[in-house]
């Protein structure tokens, strides 16, 4: 398994620390609790894309693309990202936002990831919720491409097998990391949405033999279909990679409990993971993906999921600016 057979550009701040959470530990009378800090990569307020958006620039210069096009929620943090990496690399930039989270209120729509992706000076093309999205971006590309420009396609989340290889890196270091600290057979927690980050932590941790578990908190997606969708991103990313032995499905988890009324709304689950991990560590998650995958982990340790001598590490993949866009629904519960 060799990475650098694939183009590759600098976007992150690497490592991204390894750190304990002692205070959450401690509130929780838990299991040995760590945190995976993808929040701090470094680009455009940091966030799990980065990873990806280092192997997927990298295949778009090489192809000698003038511009990075993308899609997702309004409040997409894999935008902002891509926006920041197109700035960075000198590119153009453009994305279909869809509507996805129905009567959402004002600041939903202007702050936040929003505001960043305005700043960073990316054209926004806004579409209503249960717009084909992929098709959506393809009639765009063709549109560009008739104009004379050159641009490169990147799926919503960056989440194909190109992209994933951004957390099979991941996992090669918290490898590193773990052996460093002393950390036996961790078990990893995350949100799992597009399918990417988890499809390459299963993957990595599978093509170097590692007896890993990883369990990803759904944001959106029924279980069944959100193992499917991990697990054939995941071979199609061993393939890549030249791995042949087979991925067993039951190495990938997706729990879909705390998914709430639906993607990107508000639960009181994720308000109070989101404000204990606050109050506890002075870390920020966010309310659509690991606001929600921190509410997975705290029901995890409270009903003894984990043994007492377990290292637990949550991998934080960012997301913290969408937080102005949610003012309103932790002003109610805090009131």
């Amino acid at each position: 398994m060799n990475l650098q057979d694939f183009p590759r550009v600098r976007l992150g701040h690497w490592p991204t620390p390894l750190e304990p959470m002692k205070g959450l530990a401690g509130r929780l009378n838990a299991a040995r609790l760590f945190i995976k800090r993808d929040d701090c990569t470094g680009l455009a307020t940091g966030g799990s894309k980065t990873r990806k958006l280092e192997f997927l620039v990298g295949e778009a210069m090489r192809q000698g693309a003038d511009t990075l096009l993308t899609h997702g929620a309004v409040q997409s943090n894999h935008v902002r990202q891509t926006a920041a990496a197109a700035a960075f690399m000198g590119l153009a930039c453009e994305a279909i936002l869809e509507e996805r989270v129905q009567d959402a209120p004002a600041a939903y729509h202007e702050s936040g990831n929003v505001l960043l992706d305005q700043l960073f000076g990316i054209q926004l093309h806004r579409v209503p919720g249960g717009t084909a999205m992929d098709a959506a971006l393809e009639a765009l590309a063709q549109k560009l491409r008739q104009q004379g420009r050159k641009p490169y396609v990147i799926p919503g989340g960056g989440s194909n097998a190109l992209g994933s290889l951004g957390y099979v890196d991941c996992v090669l270091e918290l490898q590193r990391q773990c052996e460093a600290m002393g950390l036996r057979k961790p078990h990893l927690v995350h949100a799992t949405g597009s399918a990417g980050t988890q499809a390459g932590l299963v993957a990595g941790i599978h093509a170097l033999g590692l007896d890993w578990p990883v369990t990803g908190i759904g944001v959106r997606a029924p279980r069944e279909a959100q193992e499917t969708r991990v697990h054939d991103l995941a071979v199609r990313v061993l393939n890549l990679l030249g791995v042949t032995r087979p991925l067993p499905r039951e190495r990938v988890v997706a729990d879909d409990r705390f998914i709430g009324a639906g993607y990107g709304i508000p639960t009181d689950s994720m308000i109070e993971a989101v404000t204990l991990l606050a109050r506890t560590e002075g870390i920020l998650a966010d309310p659509v993906y690991t606001g929600k995958g921190l509410a997975g982990l705290l029901e995890m340790v409270r009903t003894g999921r984990f043994h007492s001598d377990e290292d637990v590490i949550f991998v934080h993949t960012g997301g913290s600016a969408g937080l102005f866009g949610y003012v309103s629904a932790f002003a109610k519960a805090s009131a």
